[in-house]
Formats: structure tokens, C-alpha cells, sequence
């Protein structure tokens, strides 16, 4: 399993009030959320509040185009918890972001999460900087398909692989652990226009985020007057260089979460809590200021 990286000392820890009105002083402050937003809607997190992996390194891009058994094993796997993500609603926090967007206190959301529920809960302004799980696309000719056709298709190709499997654990991003399955025996689905490999429409680890969402989430950084991260470790750089450019920019950078994070260094301040629960509170100090 890999190791994690040093993580630094805490950021100067504010209560739910002073982040609050730190917030109101700064907004609308941009966003930036990860899989701690999400877990209390079912679908698990990546890594633990050290910043280490939980379980096994997830799926690398390499791995994905360049095996077609890598492709197996996704895929098999993916056909059972995909319907981990397609079950899953907005939570207490993806509504309460939703509920400061309205009342003007968050601006842009960035969200490094794939599962669509900040658009479901509400949130006007969304950047899915990894994509979406819900689509499909074709890595030769760019069709892109509803990943609930894709899964129909899965099912068709592979009948009696849902049941068949014994379920462990179930893992991020509609991933989950299997027992001693043959993945060999897996029939991966090809696109039905041009017979070219299909993926799922998410950034993969090792993967480069699209340079025009990259370009769209610092524009809206440069217009921001604060950034603020929620639920993330800030372990992968596609999230902290959000938090490097607004500290060298001199924003105030502020972050809600259970752990500590990449980004403690840079903050400006942090208020340690779930992340519900932390939102709760800091939306019911706003309504009382």
C-alpha cells in the first residue's frame, strides 16, 4: 500500500463561528470539495485522516488502456458498485453548500468528487474537475454514453456476474472488492459506433485533468476573494495547486474537514469537525450574525 506524504502541523484551529465570519467578510469565497463530503451518502473515501490510502492504490490510467485484463478487472468490479453511485443521494453537506451558494456565501464549487450530487442537492455553480461516473466515452472516436447504458451493456455481455460475485468491501467511485472471481472470464464491452475502447469519463490516477477545466477553475480562483476546501486531504495535486496559487495570490484559504490536510500550511485557518456537522454549524452562525 502506499505511503502517504508528510503531512504539516494543523492550521490554527477557528470554531464554527469564526470561520462563519471569516466566510461572510470574504464572499463569495470559492470551493473546493472532496470525497469527505460524500461518504455520508454511501459512497466511501479514498484515504484516512493521515492522508494514507485505506485500501489498495485505486486504478492508474496506464494500467486501464495499456492491459486489457486491467480492463477486465475495472470493468467486473465496476459492474457491481456502480449501483453504490447510482443509489446515492445528497447529504446534510452537499445541501448545505447548496443553501450558502444561495444565500451568496460560496461562489464557484470546484469538486474533485464524481458522483453528481452537489448538481442533485442544488449547487448552481459546479466544476466537475474529474469528470463525471455517470458517462461513458469512447477513448478512439469521443462518443460519449450514459454509463447506464454502459451497465446494461456489461450486463447483457456478462449475464449472472452481479450475483455471481461475492461482495467484500464496497470501494470509491462505484469501485468494490470481490472475492476469488476469475476476471479473466470477463467480456469487456466495446463502443458500439466504432468498436474503440471505452472508459469511464473520470480522471484516473496518473490521468492529467483536461487543461480547459484547469484553465476555468483558476479563472474562477482569480475572481474569488477566499478559497475554502471541504472534505478533501489535498493529497494529489490537482486540488492543492488551488491552495498554493491562492496562498501566493494572498488569499485567505480556510478548510473543513476531520483531518489534517496537504493544504494546513497554506490555511489560514481550519475548523475540524465532520463534514455535515461542520457546515450545520457554520450555516447556523451565519443565520445568527
Amino acid at each position: 500500500m502506499a505511503s502517504a506524504r508528510p503531512l504539516p502541523e494543523p492550521a490554527l484551529e477557528l470554531s464554527a463561528a469564526e470561520l462563519a465570519d471569516a466566510l461572510a467578510c470574504r464572499a463569495p469565497a470559492m470551493v473546493i470539495t472532496g470525497a469527505g463530503v460524500s461518504t455520508a451518502s454511501g459512497i466511501p473515501d479514498y484515504r484516512d485522516h493521515a492522508g494514507s490510502w485505506k485500501r489498495g492504490s485505486p486504478m492508474q490510467l496506464a494500467e486501464f488502456t495499456g492491459s486489457h485484463y486491467g480492463r477486465q478487472r475495472y470493468w467486473a468490479r465496476s459492474l457491481v458498485g456502480w449501483r453504490t453511485v447510482e443509489r446515492a443521494r445528497p447529504n446534510a453537506a452537499h445541501r448545505a453548500l447548496a443553501g450558502l451558494a444561495r444565500q451568496g456565501i460560496v461562489g464557484p464549487l470546484i469538486t474533485q468528487n464524481v458522483d453528481g450530487l452537489h448538481q442533485a442537492a442544488g449547487s448552481p455553480d459546479v466544476l466537475d474537475l474529474h469528470g463525471r461516473l455517470d458517462r461513458v466515452e469512447c477513448r478512439d472516436c469521443g462518443r460519449v454514453i450514459p454509463r447506464a447504458r454502459h451497465q446494461d451493456q456489461l450486463e447483457a455481455a456478462n449475464p449472472g456476474w452481479a450475483e455471481a460475485a461475492r461482495r467484500r468491501e464496497i470501494a470509491p467511485d462505484g469501485d468494490v472488492e470481490l472475492g476469488d472471481v476469475d476476471y479473466g472470464r470477463f467480456v469487456v464491452p466495446t463502443c458500439e459506433a466504432c468498436g474503440g475502447m471505452l472508459k469511464p469519463a473520470v480522471t484516473f490516477f496518473g490521468e492529467t485533468v483536461p487543461t480547459a477545466r484547469v484553465e476555468a477553475a483558476f479563472a474562477a480562483l482569480e475572481a474569488a476573494p477566499a478559497l475554502w476546501v471541504v472534505g478533501s486531504s489535498l493529497m494529489v495535486w490537482s486540488g492543492y495547486r488551488f491552495v498554493r496559487a491562492a496562498a501566493a495570490a494572498g488569499k485567505p484559504v480556510y478548510l473543513l474537514g476531520l483531518g489534517i490536510t496537504r493544504g494546513d500550511a497554506e490555511a489560514s485557518g481550519r475548523h475540524t469537525a465532520d463534514c455535515a456537522e461542520g457546515l450545520a454549524a457554520i450555516s447556523e452562525a451565519l443565520a445568527t450574525r
